[in-house]
């Protein structure tokens, strides 16, 4: 399977759910079989920015057994690097720490090569507020109101040759990637545009993909309730149903 070609590249948006090893799920297999019947879930996200040993490659099994979307990893660092369907090769363009725009790479890119898995060489920036992943990475986030700083940094990554730009507005985040920043990087870039971080509801989800995400990531109100999923799909639909029209 590439899943940058099937998922990325696809014409339809979708959605991913974004899981993290460090978060006791007791209700993990019933969210992975919830997931199977949802034609707009494109797949898991997995990692975290605290993870500890072994947790990741354990929730990937349990991923695989009760789910049959691709699972990707997300990684915080080179630990959290084991055999799933795709990896997610994040440079963490917002932020200027030699250590997530280049050092944990020289690391994991053997271990990856020797587990033959596909790596997408994926533009990561934070938005808006400080969070878990800005104290771990010893990184600033860009301000959520500064668009075209946010435009800049998208397109430097995209000419870097990153194939995703991925703008995230944080873990457990109230204030999502604004629509007006979404939009201006959706309309600079050629590459597909990630959006996560604080999306929680319907309008949440249809603003972000009006705007121009191909993408958008649930991850805490997918694990609180898994139900929510039906509802961010419709909004998932509905803006493929506005594409297909046009």
């Amino acid at each position: 399977m590439c899943v940058y070609q099937n998922i990325f590249q696809a014409k339809n948006k979708s959605m991913a759910v974004l899981l993290d090893p460090d978060k006791p799920n007791p209700a993990l297999e019933t969210l992975a079989k919830t997931t199977n019947p949802i034609t707009e879930v494109s797949a898991f996200f997995v990692g975290g920015s605290l993870v500890p040993d072994n947790s990741t490659a354990g929730l990937v099994r349990t991923l695989k057994q009760h789910s049959h979307k691709p699972v990707v990893l997300f990684p915080g660092n080179v630990n959290q690097v084991c055999k799933a369907d795709a990896i997610l090769f994040l440079s963490l363009i917002s932020g200027r720490n030699p250590e997530y725009l280049i050092g944990q790479h020289i690391t994991g890119a053997p271990l990856i090569k020797q587990l033959n898995m596909e790596a997408i060489a994926t533009g990561y920036m934070l938005i808006g507020e400080p969070s878990s992943t800005t104290y771990v990475s010893n990184t600033n986030p860009l301000p959520a109101h500064k668009n075209d700083l946010a435009i800049a940094t998208a397109l430097a990554g995209q000419m870097l040759g990153h194939k995703l730009i991925y703008m995230d507005a944080g873990s457990g985040t109230s204030k999502p990637v604004p629509p007006a920043m979404i939009a201006g990087v959706a309309e600079a870039l050629d590459v597909p545009l990630i959006i996560g971080g604080g999306i929680r509801t319907y309008e949440d989800a249809k603003k972000a993909l009006d705007a121009g995400a191909h993408c958008i990531v649930i991850g805490n109100a997918a694990e609180t309730n898994p139900d929510i999923l039906f509802e961010i799909a419709e909004a998932v639909y509905q803006a493929n149903a506005q594409l297909n029209v046009h």
